[in-house]
């Protein structure tokens, strides 16, 4: 793994961040866990992702209706991600971990692996978020440019056009060829996985196999090929997108900055917490119906420098963070509609897409 360390001998911006969303949850009474929010969503999206399984396995629809539910299906889905199995996996969903372990498989449910995810994300991305050569969310080379330090190619140009369309096979990709890759070379990007045990390979080949029996098998036994590979894309694809922009909105935005690590050992100056400041990103506060839909990951900076806080939480601490963010000086980079931060990531990317005049050891140089 490539050495990347922060300044945090002297963590004034984190320490007084902290102290003031304690005093929070101290003022209040109320535990940094999930609520009765998170598990009044817990109730809701997952019997409606069985019911709607269940309706287009079993009701007589025509294509439109198979193609609508379909869609709803994928949604539905990305937002048990977002809501439920992220909160899990971070460890913040209850104060008891066993609780967290099951819920966090919900990862595995949605087709993907829950023990290379807490790596990939909980490790890999929120400790070296936006650093290039580290951050495996930004590693999607070479059909991508996402930051400056990337190879230029030149369909990139229309990066910005095509991109909304490869986010659709986010989690195709990822069921098919990205978790298979991490298994066999035990490593997320160029960061070594910890070792598996038997518990953990067994997790890991009788998940797949369930995914494929439930979302494969049985459809196809049922409905006949033809309508469950249309369900199964049409799924596939809402799910992929919706899960990608999200993410790609929180950091891949204007105003968001990047670093890069080689094979030399690295120090960025900045402790760890401003570091995640300026790579990161909220949208959408006051939109209610965004923030339930999306597990609260329009407040992605709180996020990031509080991943065990739960979600539900995130509106009111936000208040915190931004008040803090500017005592110190800190830029807090908020877009206030999920429109405009779909057109900055647009913008940012069209910006990116162009031909660079000329780079010198993975930096981009600029005409003066």
């Amino acid at each position: 793994m490539y050495k990347v360390t922060f300044n945090n001998k002297n963590k004034v911006f984190f320490n007084a961040l902290k102290a003031n969303v304690d005093q929070y949850f101290i003022d209040n009474n109320i535990e940094k866990t999930g609520n009765w929010k998170l598990y009044l969503k817990t109730f809701i999206l997952i019997p409606a992702s069985v019911l709607i399984y269940c309706a287009l396995l079993f009701l007589p629809l025509n294509i439109f209706w198979g193609v609508v539910l379909s869609g709803l299906f994928g949604f539905t889905l990305a937002s048990i991600g977002f809501n439920i199995m992220h909160d899990a996996c971070h460890g913040s969903y209850s104060k008891k971990g066993w609780v967290n372990d099951v819920m966090g498989l919900t990862m595995n449910a949605l087709g993907g692996n829950a023990f290379f995810w807490k790596l990939k994300h909980n490790i890999v991305h929120h400790t070296y978020t936006n650093i290039d050569g580290i951050d495996d969310d930004i590693n999607n080379k070479p059909f991508m440019r996402e930051c400056s330090t990337q190879k230029w190619y030149p369909p990139h140009r229309y990066q910005h056009y095509y991109m909304f369309f490869l986010y659709g096979f986010t989690s195709l990709f990822l069921l098919f060829i990205t978790d298979y890759i991490k298994y066999v070379t035990k490593k997320v990007y160029t960061t070594p996985l910890k070792p598996m045990d038997f518990k953990e390979h067994a997790t890991f080949w009788i998940s797949k196999a369930l995914y494929v029996a439930f979302t494969v098998v049985i459809p196809i036994a049922v409905v006949g090929w033809q309508a469950w590979l249309l369900g199964f894309l049409v799924m596939h694809f809402v799910l992929g997108l919706t899960l990608a922009l999200v993410f790609q909105l929180a950091h891949v935005v204007e105003h968001a900055e990047f670093d890069f690590a080689g094979i030399e050992p690295k120090k960025i100056e900045n402790e760890w917490a401003i570091h995640q400041v300026k790579t990161t990103a909220d949208f959408g506060a006051n939109n209610k119906v965004l923030s339930w839909l999306v597990g609260g990951l329009n407040f992605q900076i709180e996020h990031h420098l509080f991943p065990r806080i739960s979600h539900v939480h995130y509106p009111e601490i936000s208040k915190i963070v931004a008040k803090t963010c500017q005592e110190f000086g800190l830029y807090y980079n908020y877009f206030p509609t999920f429109g405009g931060a779909v057109v900055s990531h647009f913008k940012f990317m069209k910006q990116l897409g162009q031909k660079p005049v000329e780079q010198v050891n993975g930096f981009e140089r600029t005409a003066a």
